[in-house]
């Protein structure tokens, strides 16, 4: 019965989802283009803003447990599990302070409105799976951004989203290059729990009436830790021993 209610939910779903991307499009080329970089950001955030109200269409609540400060001026890497494409709005709107930026895959980059003009032009990057030559450069890059614009770095060292909840191992190769590249960076480990009760399912029709819970641990300065394989080893089980399938 929940997934035949989920059918029409899901299409009023998608419709408000599509005219959100459309309508902030545009109004992202004109806050880079004609402001710069700081109203490109505020345009980004209502978006995300924006796309979380379009959840709420699907039962979909959001909370966030964060308690920890962290200092200004300082780069952050976000190290996160990853469930579903319905992990991203919260990431970047609860953690908007810290400039989230991601590591996406390339083909994201285009034919998305909005979110490939943000991956292409807000200080994401873009880097092809297919070519790890390819990516650890593209990664290098962006740390040195990350590093010297002090913003915040988003991995999913999972490499690919888990559909039913249940944690793949950490890919280190990208950690690694993020940590040898920002080296003045505050780790924040983050857990996401039942983000994935979204596309139980598939594409469509959507699950109705997930709880997204993001739990915020506590920062970890990255420059008391010189044995970054052991590092990884320790946030690795930070995340997954907080995830509940």
């Amino acid at each position: 019965m929940a997934k035949l209610l989920s059918y029409p939910i899901s299409i009023v779903y998608f419709i408000f989802f599509g005219i959100t991307l459309v309508v902030f499009h545009p109004l992202q080329w004109i806050a880079l283009n004609v402001f710069g970089y700081q109203a490109h950001k505020v345009v980004v955030d209502a978006l995300q803003f924006m796309l979380m109200r379009c959840q709420n269409i699907l039962g979909t609540r959001f909370s966030c447990n964060h308690e920890h400060k962290v200092p200004k001026g300082q780069p952050v890497i976000i190290v996160s599990n990853h469930q579903s494409m319905f992990d991203i709005p919260p990431i970047i709107w609860f953690l908007r302070r810290h400039h989230p930026k991601f590591i996406s895959k390339k083909e994201l980059g285009k034919g998305i409105p909005s979110v490939s003009y943000n991956l292409r032009h807000g200080g994401s990057v873009l880097i092809d799976r297919k070519d790890p030559k390819q990516a650890i450069a593209a990664i290098q890059k962006f740390a040195d951004y990350i590093e010297t614009n002090k913003r915040a770095a988003v991995i999913f060292p999972e490499g690919t989203r888990s559909r039913d909840g249940r944690p793949r191992p950490f890919q280190v190769k990208g950690l690694l290059t993020l940590f040898e590249g920002i080296p003045s960076a505050i780790i924040l480990p983050i857990t996401i729990n039942d983000s994935w009760k979204t596309i139980r399912y598939g594409k469509f029709p959507l699950g109705l009436g997930a709880h997204l819970k993001m739990k915020v641990h506590a920062p970890i300065v990255l420059k008391d830790h010189p044995d970054h394989q052991a590092l990884i080893k320790i946030i690795e089980t930070q995340i997954k021993d907080a995830i509940k399938v």
